[in-house]
């Protein structure tokens, strides 16, 4: 059965779609970029402050199904240039220590409200 998964602790969508989404034991959870819940406004600081932001947004999705890093077994990585890659997995690399998930991480033209990262997830109980 398809139960949707949200948290006031992570941003509200900006589009027809959910946080999460958990179906048989396994959570979809939707892009996440660098909003900070509590004044709904893009972390633009630079990049650390940004990527922090969503490994935190994606961190409280988790912990809304009761899940956390270690039941993730994909993620999507997208950039807005790979110049990022090493700092983003750097700090990605703080969340994840071991039994590390399958990854693809991309380039793309843009991502919404032009920030520079956007990491999606999908994890297992």
């Amino acid at each position: 059965m398809k139960k949707v998964i949200y948290t006031s602790n992570a941003p509200e969508p900006i589009g027809p779609y959910s946080q999460a989404i958990l179906i048989n034991g396994t959570l979809y959870v939707s892009g996440q970029i660098a909003i900070n819940p509590e004044t709904n406004k893009v972390i633009d600081h630079n990049l650390e402050a940004e990527t922090e932001q969503v490994l935190n947004n994606l961190a409280a999705v988790l912990e809304a199904a009761d899940m956390n890093f270690s039941n993730v077994v994909k993620t999507s990585i997208f950039l807005s240039d790979m110049d990022h890659f090493a700092k983003v997995n750097e700090l990605y690399g703080k969340r994840f220590t071991r039994d590390f998930p399958a990854r693809e991480t991309v380039a793309v033209r843009a991502l919404p409200k032009n920030v520079n990262v956007e990491i999606s997830l999908v994890a297992v109980k």
